[in-house]
């Protein structure tokens, strides 16, 4: 089985893994839960004299692990299998792993848990060998350090931090896998200084390691002051993207040089930390912020030979943090762009409506979900939900032509609401980008002894539903046809319906009632039971509930739902 019909049969998807694994400087593999080689990088490819697709889906102790003299290591006598079974992180020396002409690399290795970002559990190895050394040339004498890391754990807290701060486009839950990361195996506090998008700094996240927990201290957050031009002092440096640098005490005994520095003083007097190292946060475009890491419980301080180490976190850090702001700007400007697309209700005496619109939760499936209602020349009430297909701004631009046709085709054209969606039908496919769309497309008009008449005509989309005072509910299912962009040409069917007096009537897009792995009946199903259950509340109740109910919580679509209440009498 190759590497690629392994991960299909499994549902594997390790992006994020491997292109963490390239940034280690010694071979590096991921492995499953079965022990089964998940991702690994071009370094154990070379190293092991075997491709990616040789490795991919193979059992790693099986295919691997040898003793001296290259034959099978009975798993019994494995110290790599035995930690990996046991789930905690462990290293060991004068291993032995199998290349492909049959002879034996000599290997120092580490294993470690591996997070790759999807709720599964997976183990990372790194290994090197004493005949392929990272790098060469005379090294100077490192300092003193209590929690010194060997170079294996280095790469390995590396590939980590990749892969942990990269799986997430939330900056919130990307300060809080950073910290996780470095508290407490770096330091005892880190500290995280952000530059907004105005030039403002705001220190947004104080957290100490006290015992097995991580407490976050609200009272040391907040806005900073402005970043000075010239200070040599280390948190202005790193904030400007100059350097990183060493901190303690003693750094702001001195008359203080400006306002980040009298803060900085506070937090050393506030914290108790006698040594901290201060780098910056750099993205691709900007310097956006700093991180501190502090001791105060751990007697030795920071020393020079730590700086890489924690700047190569840091960088990693501003990747994240970067492409989480772009992500959420793009969803802040789809989410404009779509609740300024999306019509205020009209008012019609008699009616009550309320609508609501909820994005999806990724960013890039804003954009094809709507609602419209306006007035007729002929008094009457047009009513309209629709989905243009596509998940993107594009959809969303498509959608307001798609709504403004229409408009313009029920407003000038006296016709059935069949005739209109065929107009609009045809000139979508010739004036418009948008490839196909469903739509729901009525008029609601005053009847006789306290009803009121619905006509519509239903393209592709799922059916309006009818629910009366008393707790009776039923689909309207006349009147559908094909969705909108077929180009069939066929002629689209009229249904009309009475609404009795205090029935609630309910047109919604299909993320209300879709989810991944249900039935659509199961939603529709669903939807029916708690509009029955909830048709006594208050319009604007029924709504509110009806979303948060019916809503499925794994829902990656947006949702667009419209209510209508005919009076009582």
């Amino acid at each position: 089985m190759t590497g690629s019909e392994y991960r299909e049969v499994h549902g594997l998807s390790v992006p994020t893994a491997s292109a963490a694994l390239e940034a280690i400087g010694a071979g590096a593999y991921v492995v499953d839960e079965q022990g089964c080689i998940i991702a690994v990088n071009a370094r154990a490819e070379g190293l092991l004299d075997r491709p990616a697709a040789e490795l991919l889906g193979q059992d790693a102790h099986d295919l691997l692990h040898r003793d001296a003299q290259g034959q099978q290591l009975p798993r019994i006598r494995c110290a790599m299998r035995q930690a990996f079974h046991a789930g905690y992180p462990a290293q060991g020396g004068e291993d032995h792993f199998a290349r492909a002409d049959g002879s034996v690399l000599p290997i120092s290795w580490l294993i470690t848990p591996y997070d790759i970002g999807d709720g599964r559990a997976a183990t990372l190895v790194v290994f090197h060998t004493p005949e392929h050394p990272r790098d060469t040339g005379p090294r100077p004498e490192p300092e003193p350090t209590v929690r010194s890391l060997s170079e294996l754990q280095r790469l390995a807290l590396l590939a980590e931090t990749t892969a942990q701060l990269t799986s997430t486009l939330d900056v919130d839950e990307a300060m809080r896998r950073l910290v996780a990361l470095v508290v407490p195996r770096l330091a005892d506090w880190a500290i995280i200084d952000l530059i907004t998008e105005r030039d403002e700094v705001w220190r947004t996240v104080v957290v100490h390691a006290e015992g097995g927990t991580l407490v976050r201290h609200e009272e040391l957050q907040g806005p900073m002051p402005p970043i000075p031009e010239e200070s040599p002092m280390p948190l202005s440096r790193a904030l400007r993207g100059v350097s990183s640098t060493l901190a303690g005490p003693q750094t702001y005994q001195g008359t203080p040089d400006s306002g980040i520095a009298v803060e900085q003083g506070r937090l050393f007097h506030a914290t108790g930390m006698h040594s901290a190292a201060i780098a910056p946060i750099r993205g691709p475009r900007a310097v956006l912020g700093a991180l501190t890491l502090g001791r105060t419980e751990t007697p030795a301080a920071f020393a020079s030979t730590d700086l890489p180490l924690i700047e190569d976190i840091a960088r990693r850090a501003g990747l994240a943090l970067d492409n989480a702001r772009l992500y959420q700007r793009q969803r802040k400007v789809a989410e404009t762009m779509q609740n300024h697309l999306l019509p205020q209700m009209p008012g019609v005496q008699g009616l009550e409506m309320n609508v609501r619109y909820l994005p999806a939760p990724d960013a890039s499936h804003v954009g094809g979900d709507w609602y419209d209602a306006f007035p007729l020349p002929d008094t009457s009430t047009a009513l309209a939900i629709g989905d243009v297909v596509g998940h993107d701004l594009e959809a969303a631009a498509g959608m307001a032509q798609v709504r403004n046709m229409l408009r313009a085709y029920a407003w000038s054209q006296h016709e059935p609401p069949s005739r209109v969606v065929e107009r609009l039908d045809e000139a979508i496919q010739h004036i418009t980008d948008v490839a196909m769309a469903t739509i729901v497309f009525g008029r609601i008009e005053a009847a006789h002894d306290g009803h009121w008449q619905l006509s519509w005509t239903n393209a592709g989309h799922p059916p309006p539903l009818l629910v009366s005072r008393d707790g009776l509910a039923s689909y309207l299912t006349d009147g559908h046809g094909i969705l909108l962009g077929t180009q069939t040409g066929l002629r689209r069917p009229d249904a009309t319906a009475l609404l009795p007096p205090g029935s609630t009537l309910v047109l919604y897009t299909d993320g209300l009632i879709e989810a991944p792995g249900q039935s659509l009946d199961t939603g529709l199903n669903r939807l029916r039971q708690y509009a029955a259950a909830l048709a006594h509340r208050p319009l604007t109740s029924f709504t509110d509930q009806l979303l948060r109910q019916v809503r499925p919580a794994d829902n990656d679509d947006d949702v667009a739902l419209l209510t209508l209440r005919v009076p009582e009498s």
